[in-house]
């Protein structure tokens, strides 16, 4: 990939760019929430619709000229109803945590109640962290996965969620390895007589392709990220009953956005038109079975995986019982020496500072967009062994950052 205009017009960004596009080729892309976009999504997001002002929604515009983005605003809306099924869908939302506020206040007062899967036990800051608005604005509870299986417990959901009398129940998780039952979650929303917002951020291109079980005709609400499992245009959707629409969408403009970002639109509608074709379910179908190679392989490797293993898309190790000494900022820091980049998380009953983690989460999204199979991921559990296993030792990395780039030049990326 040459940036030629943009070296013309701005070197030094160029020359960042130029060496982003290195970095994505020569290293192991293991961030759960990241994938790589198409060339085709990649060029309708740098198109001429970074021009266009269009507030308000397709035929409902507050500007003229709107023709075209009409049309491709339409589009991204009638193929994301045919990919989930959804009665009524908005496109419009930048990111999956707006997609989250959009629906906050679409149906919440400030003061409302929130019921939340805690952060650090694979909950999203989004759901209702005292750091962000949605903490801040709303009067917010949290349950746990259980202590001893890593999973929720629905029935203790259910109880908490009689006694604490939530208005809203938020499911879908950011590092949580196992499919979610979204109807015993509805159960604990109607017993509190509460709406029920299912967040498939990381998800949502497993549920579209039917490697995961779908929350749309069960919760009131599904929110997502497109950029994720889906690999569509960077931002975020609303999907909800017809009952729900006018509210939903006033609630994304005007009420916490103005024009939308419409070349991510359009690299929705291309994603979403990529999505819909056949190859795409065997790529969410790969995606889920890498993960558990990955899983079962370092597992091996004595390694604890937090639940005992994985049914989706990533694998969440708790190093506490395999590496006490080791945090998970210390094994995200010599894995991204070697080309491996992961993320430190935190695990169930955390006793480290968020920043710092005692586990780390990897995902296989991207790896199976590079052409990643089975065998390439056990090799990649064994890498992660032996960095981890080994964070000091210098000839250890080296001898890894070498398997790493033969891996990355055996799966070639924007070629």
């Amino acid at each position: 990939m040459k940036y030629d205009r943009v070296q013309e017009a701005d070197p030094d960004v160029a020359a960042a760019l130029e060496a982003e596009v290195d970095r994505q080729r020569d290293t192991l892309a293991m961030i759960a929430s990241e994938n790589f976009a198409s060339e085709a999504v990649l060029e309708a997001q740098g198109s001429v619709l970074t021009n266009k002002y269009a507030e308000g929604y397709p035929g409902e515009r507050y500007y003229g000229g709107c023709e075209n983005v009409d049309t491709i605003e339409s589009l991204a809306i009638e193929r994301a109803k045919e990919l989930w099924g959804a009665d009524h869908v908005n496109v419009q939302p930048h990111s999956g945590s707006q997609a989250n506020m959009g629906v906050y206040l679409a149906v919440l007062d400030p003061g409302d109640k929130i019921l939340s899967l805690d952060l650090t036990h694979g909950g999203h800051l989004s759901h209702g962290h005292e750091v962000n608005f949605a903490g801040q604005l709303y009067d917010v509870e949290h349950y746990e996965v259980d202590a001893d299986s890593g999973r929720i417990d629905y029935d203790a959901l259910r109880e908490q969620a009689e006694a604490f009398d939530p208005d809203i129940v938020v499911s879908g998780y950011s590092a949580y390895p196992r499919q979610v039952e979204w109807e015993r979650v509805q159960a604990a929303a109607d017993a509190a007589d509460a709406y029920h917002l299912a967040d498939i951020a990381h998800i949502t291109g497993l549920v579209a392709a039917g490697e995961h079980p779908s929350p749309v005709g069960i919760a009131d609400f599904v929110t997502g990220s497109t950029h994720k499992t889906i690999r569509a245009g960077r931002g975020g959707i609303i999907m909800c009953d017809e009952e729900y629409a006018d509210d939903v969408d006033t609630a994304v403009i005007p009420g916490m956005q103005g024009g939308p970002l419409l070349h991510n639109v359009a690299g929705k509608a291309v994603g979403f038109e990529e999505a819909l074709q056949p190859e795409f379910e065997e790529y969410a179908a790969q995606t889920v079975e890498n993960a558990a190679v990955l899983g079962e392989r370092l597992q091996e490797h004595g390694f604890e995986l937090v639940s005992g293993g994985t049914d989706t898309h990533l694998v969440l190790v708790d190093l506490r019982g395999s590496h006490p000494d080791v945090t998970g900022k210390e094994a995200e820091q010599a894995l991204e020496e070697v080309g491996i980049v992961l993320n430190a998380n935190t695990v169930p009953n955390e006793t480290r500072s968020p920043f710092v983690g005692s586990g780390i989460r990897a995902g296989t999204p991207a790896l199976t967009t590079r052409g990643f199979d089975e065998d390439d991921l056990r090799e990649v559990a064994d890498l992660i062994a032996e960095v981890v296993d080994n964070v000091d030792d210098e000839d250890v990395k080296a001898e890894a950052a070498e398997r790493v780039q033969q891996l990355c030049d055996a799966n070639p990326l924007y070629e």
